[in-house]
């Protein structure tokens, strides 16, 4: 059933003055408000398609800085969120909301980033697509003011009185190989430190500092809760959502240590934390605002899938690591993929959509579907014949 609107027009979304900037800014956060055009469904993991359909928009005015964006290992100076708001959960797909005002978060975290964003502002489409879902883009605003990492270090008044963040979808860090879903002050700050030293052009040894965290900032408050959910193109991620205080540790520290605390924990909402953080995950907030905010964005259907991911990831390591000595990454990395094909060709997304979505060949998708069910049916069996013995 689609949404009651009236006809449609070429009418430019309302913005506000505000998102004009400066030339030279370097950080800034965007709000967009959607709407569904109709009551589509999306799958899970629908924020791939938010994350292609940014790059395609970026492509379009910037080619450069698109592949820049999507090719350099590094850290990505831009973040994207999942949508903020209510769906209709199915078993295994969830299901858009008529008339009901979806938020979605973009951050430019460098200078090349901001300048597309400003441009691209005064040019949107009428829509984002997702797939077959579109969102009509109803208005833009900020949620994150315009600034410089130079402006962000020189505004940090000293002392302070404690750090206080809100970490709204799942959050986790990639630590000895595998997801670390606490928030640690030293997982932290080496997260902000490394998009500081990537952006900034400001840059601070990290040993010394990451010591320096280590020994003296201090977890006063917290209240998490860990969750799983698919991550990124491929596999699970165990996440954490929840708020924490922090605070320094009584003693004639050096200041420098201290303003980089205070900066880099200002700097927070604007890269997020963690990793996959243009992916939708990681976003963070500034204060303690668990009893304002909605519920973390996850669903039932998103853990679902989650689970199954890591489950059949499992499988298909024992199962390989049963035929020899293969390098540990390499099985990890082809059961993940394996795995994640198979879970979300069982919520009924095409292998098109997958393959388009891990970026790799339909024939790939469509032979590692084959594998992955016949690897399934064989541990099926196997646990069968040990069952009756």
């Amino acid at each position: 059933m689609t949404s009651s609107s009236s006809p449609r027009k070429r009418r430019r979304p309302t913005r506000k003055l505000a998102l004009h900037w400066p030339d030279e800014t370097e950080l800034v956060g965007v709000q967009f408000n959607l709407k569904p055009v109709s009551s589509d469904a999306l799958f899970p993991q629908y924020a791939i398609a938010l994350h292609a359909w940014f790059l395609a928009q970026v492509r379009s005015f910037n080619p450069t800085l698109s592949a820049r964006l999507h090719d350099d290992p590094s850290e990505k100076a831009f973040t994207v969120s999942a949508l903020d708001g209510p769906f209709q959960a199915g078993e295994r797909q969830l299901h858009l909301i008529p008339e009901q005002t979806y938020r979605w978060y973009v951050t430019g975290l460098s200078h090349s980033v901001t300048r597309f964003l400003h441009v691209w502002l005064d040019r949107l489409p009428g829509r984002v697509e997702i797939n077959k879902a579109p969102l009509k883009i109803d208005s833009t605003e900020l949620f994150l003011a315009p600034t410089t990492y130079r402006e962000l270090l020189e505004s940090v008044s000293l002392p302070g009185r404690g750090v206080k963040l809100t970490f709204l979808s799942p959050t986790s860090f990639r630590r000895k190989g595998y997801h670390f879903p606490l928030p640690v002050p030293y997982n932290l700050f080496h997260s902000y430190l490394r998009r500081w030293n990537d952006f900034s052009g400001i840059p601070v040894e990290s040993d010394p500092f990451l010591n320096w965290v280590d020994s003296e900032v201090l977890i006063r408050r917290h209240r998490i809760e860990s969750v799983k959910v698919p991550g990124g193109k491929r596999g699970s991620v165990t996440g954490f959502t929840g708020a924490i205080d922090l605070g320094l540790a009584k003693r004639n520290e050096p200041e420098e240590f201290a303003r980089l605390f205070y900066t880099l924990s200002a700097l927070a909402p604007y890269c997020g934390t963690g990793h996959k953080t243009t992916f939708g995950l990681g976003q963070t907030r500034s204060g303690w605002l668990l009893e304002e905010e909605e519920q973390p964005i996850t669903t039932p259907v998103e853990e679902r899938l989650a689970q199954r991911i890591a489950n059949l990831t499992d499988v298909f390591m024992a199962q390989r690591q049963r035929l020899g000595k293969v390098r540990v990454e390499q099985i990890e990395k082809t059961a993940r993929t394996r795995a994640t094909i198979l879970a979300r060709r069982e919520t009924g997304e095409s292998l098109q959509a997958i393959a388009r979505d891990l970026e790799l060949p339909y024939e790939t998708v469509k032979t590692y579907a084959k594998l992955a069910r016949r690897a399934l049916r064989e541990s099926e069996g196997e646990e069968e014949e040990g069952g009756d013995e």
